[in-house]
């Protein structure tokens, strides 16, 4: 495994803290203090406190991203799609609850990078919702409002940075065909 940076540290140190506390509240020297160095020390290795926010939720949002572009690259059946994004949301949550933590309740403090972070959002969401409306075109989904399908899936995929806390050590094998099948199969017996 490769070593982390001092840079990479920082940032993980810092993304726990803006969970734990929330990006408003967090200051350089919290940061500093949690890494058990001085304040100027810091700015040594990061310009900012808005910068370690947008390293965290950029480099998440172009994660999600890329992810998507490998799942429309593919010749896959539309359910199959959608069983890849769960197993991507999965992944990610799983490696990296703190950042998604930020990504999801802090992404209005991104400032100048604001606009880029909503077109990629934008875009993954259109995606997202092109899927499944061509699952049920092509009779693979169930005929149910695009919007609902949209949100119940991304509403329960973007939330597990708070229930994985709770679970400790999961199986994201398990995990992902537990949630693949509720969200894609339902609960019908």
């Amino acid at each position: 495994m490769k070593k982390e940076t001092r840079k990479q540290e920082i940032i993980r140190v810092a993304s726990k803290l803006f969970k734990n506390k929330g990006y408003s509240a967090v200051t350089m020297r919290d940061v500093a203090k949690a890494m058990d160095m001085k304040a100027a020390s810091l700015y040594n290795h990061i310009n900012s406190k808005q910068a370690i926010l947008q390293d965290i939720i950029l480099n998440i949002a172009e994660e999600f991203t890329s992810g998507m572009a490998m799942v429309l690259a593919k010749d896959n059946s539309n359910v199959e799609r959608l069983n890849a994004l769960i197993a991507l949301h999965v992944r990610i949550a799983v490696e990296n609850p703190e950042g998604l933590a930020a990504l999801n309740t802090d992404w209005m403090h991104l400032e100048e990078k604001l606009d880029y972070y909503l077109q990629l959002r934008n875009d993954y969401e259109n995606n997202f919702r092109n899927i499944i409306a061509n699952g049920i075109e092509n009779n693979q989904i169930k005929s149910i409002d695009v919007e609902v399908i949209l949100f119940s899936m991304l509403s329960t995929l973007r939330s597990l940075y708070l229930w994985l806390p709770k679970k400790g050590t999961v199986n994201q094998k398990d995990l992902t065909e537990s949630l693949a099948q509720i969200l894609i199969e339902g609960i019908n017996k």
